[in-house]
């Protein structure tokens, strides 16, 4: 099966609820104002107290208090509240995977730690509106649940902590497609953005220095992520290449002060989006 297959089966398991297809519509809808979206959030309780969980927490680092959801819209914008929205959805939709709890905890981890890596380095490069750059990270390696849900006996043959043949090398070897790629294409069937998606996709090409910079930062901070928990032992040169960090102006010390970032803000994004895992850390 390719990723496209592995996708569609997926899509008929991991279901999108029907309150995120009327908020997607709804913004979709440019005669739609703030009030038509906050009242569908509102219909689901535990949406609406992640939105504003997530919309007061330090990640966004909003001086007051944010305690409606018709002014979280206001103040972070539609595009923001739509990526809080994705990332709830996301994550519910997934409880549906049949797996092993510390299996997940720790796959939410890894792809929380992602999102924050990639929204301190969009920062730190003054790339506008970085905080959605969150949401590139966070779904980057959905992948890797379709997998495990579709053929689970091949996620073992996926693992590898090798610099010489890091773990989307393995993957492309054992599945012909890397969890990346299988990634977008269930975003595609989910019909996200194409600017969401295409970063997600591209991940890991060879030729990265060709494509925008969120698919650059993302290649990037998926690398440190998997130097903090996947191939300790490794150096950032065997991971990343020095080319792209020198083009943007990027070192060691710049992806040191991420994990940094990572590492105080883990905790509180966990403790949100992945309950479980955060007891777990």
């Amino acid at each position: 099966m390719n990723a496209e297959t592995y996708a569609d089966k997926a899509s008929n398991i991991f279901v999108l609820s029907d309150s995120f297809i009327r908020i997607k519509e709804l913004i979709d809808d440019e005669s739609s104002t703030i009030d038509d979206i906050s009242d569908v959030i509102l219909l689901d309780p535990a949406l609406a107290a992640t939105v504003l969980k997530l919309a007061n927490s330090s990640f966004f680092n909003y001086p007051g208090k944010i305690d409606t959801i018709s002014k979280a819209v206001l103040v972070l914008g539609i595009t923001e509240v739509y990526n809080l929205v994705i990332a709830y959805f996301t994550t519910e939709a997934f409880k549906a995977i049949d797996a092993n709890s510390k299996y997940l905890d720790y796959f939410w981890l890894r792809s929380v730690d992602c999102a924050l890596l990639i929204k301190f380095l969009g920062t730190h490069l003054n790339v506008a509106n970085a905080e959605r750059l969150f949401i590139l990270g966070l779904l980057h390696n959905l992948g890797e649940l379709v997998v495990l849900q579709i053929t689970p006996k091949l996620i073992g043959e996926c693992v590898s902590s090798d610099t010489a043949k890091p773990p989307w090398q393995k993957q492309r070897e054992v599945l012909g497609f890397t969890f990346g790629e299988c990634s977008a294409e269930l975003l595609k069937l989910w019909q996200l953005p194409y600017g969401l998606f295409a970063p997600i996709r591209y991940q890991d090409v060879d030729d990265v220095n060709q494509y925008n910079v969120e698919t650059q930062l993302l290649y990037i901070a998926k690398r440190v992520m998997t130097k903090t928990h996947v191939i300790k032992s490794s150096k950032y040169d065997e991971l990343i290449d020095k080319t792209l960090l020198d083009e943007l102006n990027l070192d060691v010390n710049t992806l040191a002060q991420a994990v940094d970032y990572c590492d105080l803000e883990r905790l509180d994004m966990l403790s949100i989006l992945s309950p479980g895992a955060a007891m777990v850390f």
